[in-house]
C-alpha cells in the first residue's frame, strides 16, 4: 500500500476541481483526493490537514487564496457554525449547477449509465424561508438552555432564533415555546445524562397560513395550561412523549392540547389533511414542480393501474388517480395511510386504495396475487429501494415507472439493478427541493425495454 502524499497538520495549497454535495471542494495532491468543506471549483485555497486515509484526506479551509467569482458573503450569522446551509457561500446559479452535476456523476459512475437524459434542473426564484416545516432541538449552550441546530457531525448545539431558510411563523412558534421553557425554568433534556424534560419543538405551517406546534418531552408535560397559552396564535397544538434513549424526535404517544387534530393543505386543487407524523415535503413550492414532473413524464391513463410505494399520505397517489384507471399505495406509518384513505374521500376520489405495511412486504404480495401493475412510482427515503421492492417491480410487469428520489447515490444504486432487470432510463429530472442545503430530488423515468 502506497503511502499517501500528505500527512495529518501538513498545511499546503492546492486548487479545487470540484464541490459534493455536502459542500466539501475536492482538490487533488499527487492525484490523491483531499476534501476541503467551504472551497469551491477553481479556487486556489490554503488548507490544514486533519485527517488522512489510505484512500482520501480532509482538510480545513484556512485561507482562498484565489477566490472563484461565485463566492459570496454568507446571509445567515450563523453560518459557518451550523453547517446547515451548506451552500451559503456560493451563488444560487452556482449551487444548482453543482447538485445538476451530482446526479449525473452518481448516475455514470455508480449507476453505469454512458450517458444521462438530463433536463436542467428545476431551481427557485427565492432561495430563503421556503421550508413549512422544522424540528429543534433544546439544549444547553454556552448562553444557556436554546433551541437550534447541531453542529455538523456533532451533538454540539448551536443555538438559532431565527432560521433563513424556515418560514417566519414556524421560528415564530418554536420561539415561543422557548419563552416558556425560561419562564417556568424546564430543564432541557440531556442525551449523556438522560436527565431533564424538554428535548424538542417541532412546527410546520400550511399554504392557508395554518400552524401547527408539537412539544417533545421526555416524562410528563408541566405547565400545560401555561404552553396552550404561549402558543394560542397556534392552530394546532399536540405534546409528544419521548421517553426512549434515541436520537429519533418522536416517541409514539401525541396528545392534542388545543386545536384542530390536523391542518388542512393543498396541492394542484387536491386538499390533503396532515398529522404531526405524516411525512410531506417541507418546500410547498418545489413540491408542485417536483409531482408535476412525476406524473407528467409517468403518464398514467384511464385503462392503466398504478402503484405509489412510499405514498406517505397519498399526495402523489390522489394525483395519479385523477389520470389512471384504478391506484394502489403502499405506505408503512398508520397514521399517514388513515390520513391518505380520509384524503381520498375529501377529494371524492374513489379509484385509490391503499396498503398499510412495509413497501418490501406489501409490493411483492401485491405482485404475487396477480394484481395487474401497468406503471408505478416509486419514492423512497434516503436508504432507496429495499432488493424485495426492486424484485418485485422486475416482476411486476409494469412497462414504465418513476422514481423519485432524494439521495443520488442511492438512486444510482437502484437504478443500475433496474437497468439490468430490463428497464432503461427515458428522462432524469433535477428539482431543487432544499437551496443552500447539500440534497438534491430527482425524478427519473424508466420503461421496460
Amino acid at each position: 500500500m502506497n503511502k499517501p502524499p500528505i500527512e495529518k497538520n501538513e498545511e499546503l495549497e492546492l486548487t479545487i476541481d470540484s464541490v459534493t454535495l455536502e459542500g466539501a471542494g475536492v482538490g487533488r495532491v499527487d492525484g490523491f483526493a483531499v476534501f476541503v468543506p467551504g472551497a469551491l471549483t477553481g479556487e486556489r485555497v490554503r488548507m490544514h490537514c486533519i485527517k488522512v486515509t489510505s484512500s482520501y484526506a480532509i482538510g480545513k479551509l484556512m485561507e482562498v487564496v484565489e477566490p472563484s467569482p461565485h463566492r459570496i458573503e454568507p446571509a445567515c450569522p450563523v453560518y459557518a457554525k451550523c453547517g446547515g446551509c451548506v451552500f451559503g457561500h456560493v451563488t444560487y446559479a452556482e449551487e444548482l449547477r453543482i447538485k445538476e452535476r451530482q446526479v449525473v456523476d452518481a448516475l455514470t459512475r455508480l449507476g453505469g449509465l454512458q450517458s444521462v437524459p438530463i433536463r436542467p434542473i428545476i431551481g427557485m426564484e427565492e432561495s430563503q424561508r421556503y421550508r413549512n416545516k422544522g424540528a429543534f432541538p433544546y439544549g444547553m449552550t454556552e448562553r444557556g438552555p436554546a433551541f437550534g441546530f447541531y453542529a455538523p457531525r456533532s451533538h454540539r448545539l448551536v443555538p438559532v432564533e431565527d432560521c433563513m431558510i424556515e418560514q417566519a411563523q414556524v421560528c415564530k412558534a418554536v420561539q415561543a415555546v422557548k419563552t416558556w421553557a425560561e419562564c417556568f425554568h424546564i430543564p432541557p433534556y440531556d442525551e449523556t445524562t438522560r436527565k431533564g424534560c424538554l428535548r424538542h419543538a417541532v412546527a410546520r405551517v400550511t399554504t392557508s397560513g395554518e400552524l401547527m406546534a408539537v412539544v417533545v418531552t421526555k416524562g410528563k408535560l408541566p405547565h400545560r395550561k401555561e404552553l396552550i397559552e404561549a402558543l394560542s396564535f397556534v392552530d394546532s397544538v399536540y405534546w409528544n412523549r419521548n421517553d426512549k434513549n434515541t436520537n429519533v424526535i418522536f416517541g409514539n404517544i401525541f396528545t392534542l392540547l388545543s386545536g384542530k387534530p390536523t391542518l388542512r393543505e393543498e396541492l394542484s386543487d387536491l386538499a390533503f389533511d396532515v398529522s404531526p407524523r405524516s411525512f410531506l415535503q417541507v418546500n410547498p413550492i418545489q413540491t408542485r414542480k417536483l409531482y408535476g414532473a412525476a406524473i407528467e413524464l409517468l403518464a398514467p391513463i384511464a385503462k392503466e393501474t398504478a402503484a405509489d410505494v412510499y405514498c406517505g399520505i397519498g399526495t402523489i397517489s390522489l394525483l395519479l388517480a385523477r389520470k389512471a384507471g384504478k391506484v394502489v399505495g403502499i405506505e408503512v406509518v398508520p397514521e399517514a395511510v388513515e390520513n391518505a384513505k380520509e384524503n381520498a374521500a375529501r377529494n371524492d376520489i374513489q379509484n385509490a386504495s391503499f396498503l398499510c405495511a412495509p413497501a418490501e412486504e406489501a409490493l411483492p404480495k401485491l405482485v404475487a396475487s396477480g394484481q395487474s401493475i401497468d406503471c408505478l412510482t416509486v419514492d423512497p427515503p434516503r436508504k432507496g429501494c429495499d432488493t424485495q421492492v426492486i424484485d418485485a417491480i422486475l416482476a411486476s410487469g409494469a412497462k414504465r415507472m418513476v422514481y423519485i428520489s432524494c439521495n443520488p447515490a442511492t438512486l444510482a444504486r437502484d437504478v443500475k439493478l433496474l437497468v439490468a432487470g430490463g428497464f432503461a432510463v427515458e428522462t432524469v429530472q433535477p428539482v431543487d427541493m432544499f437551496p443552500r442545503c447539500g440534497h438534491v430530488e430527482t425524478v427519473v423515468l424508466m420503461s421496460m425495454k
